[in-house]
């Protein structure tokens, strides 16, 4: 039985790991033609050995135009349906009462560059390959979009300012792209990076106690994996399911309670 998606060619940013992974794995699942953008020559490497050629991977930086243009390329030999940006840094709950001000500056130079500015310049890119298509755009924010929690000022405010990309994107795009977002809570499976500005060399599957705190934190008392929140990505990159869709932030946090 062909796949919901089986019409559809899409490019994934950051991938490779965590949910940007678990979201290819569900595009290939429904039959979609995917192209991943992933900056990890490692993370890459696993897409092609565990996906073969179901995937066309380019490794870049999905902050650099380049690299996206490439990609954009790749992924649009036969059209562009689809792009989702699930690129992204953490601020290990920095607090600004700890930051100097060239600490700051660094911070959120570089927050803001991955978090937002790479999705704004993806579909920036992407758009006239979209616009031929019909095409949709799907943005990963996270509960901090909503809600003071899950990271610091820099992460919380990043995904703020995408939850206002997702609003106003969708009409400046409107008719034909459809624009739309995920909004994840805490994940188990993932390991997402910190700010190398403030040295932060860990990921997030190591800090102590983490899942047992997304667990207490939402009303349904579950760990999300990254698998849990691919259905929502594949509903609106659906362009029957989801045809009249865009602006909206689909929240899979299990319930902030």
């Amino acid at each position: 039985m062909r796949g919901r998606l089986a019409t559809l060619s899409a490019l994934v940013t950051g991938g490779g790991s965590g949910i940007g992974r678990g979201v290819v794995n569900a595009y290939v699942a429904e039959g979609a033609r995917v192209t991943v953008l992933e900056q990890s020559e490692d993370h890459a490497a696993k897409l092609v050995s565990d996906l073969g050629d179901v995937v066309t991977v380019v490794v870049g930086d999905a902050s650099d135009a380049r690299a996206i243009v490439e990609a954009v390329a790749a992924a649009g030999r036969d059209g562009l349906h689809q792009l989702t940006c699930c690129v992204g840094v953490f601020d290990y709950y920095a607090s600004l009462r700890d930051l100097g001000a060239a600490e700051l500056m660094q911070a959120a130079d570089e927050i803001w560059r991955v978090n937002v500015l790479s999705a704004l310049l993806a579909s920036d890119l992407a758009y006239p390959r979209l616009r031929e298509s019909r095409g949709s755009i799907t943005l990963t924010l996270s509960e901090s979009a909503f809600h003071p929690v899950g990271g610091g000022v820099l992460y919380g405010s990043s995904k703020w300012a995408l939850r206002g990309v997702v609003a106003h994107l969708s009409k400046d795009l409107a008719p034909e792209v459809r624009v739309n977002g995920v909004a994840p809570g805490g994940t188990a499976g993932t390991k997402f990076g910190g700010l190398r500005s403030l040295a932060q060399d860990q990921t997030v599957d190591r800090i102590p106690g983490r899942d047992e705190r997304i667990r207490a934190g939402n009303a349904l008392q579950v760990t999300p994996r990254p698998e849990d929140h691919a259905a929502a990505y594949v509903y609106l990159a659906d362009p029957v399911a989801a045809r009249v869709v865009t602006g909206v932030v689909l929240t899979t946090d299990g319930g902030r309670a």
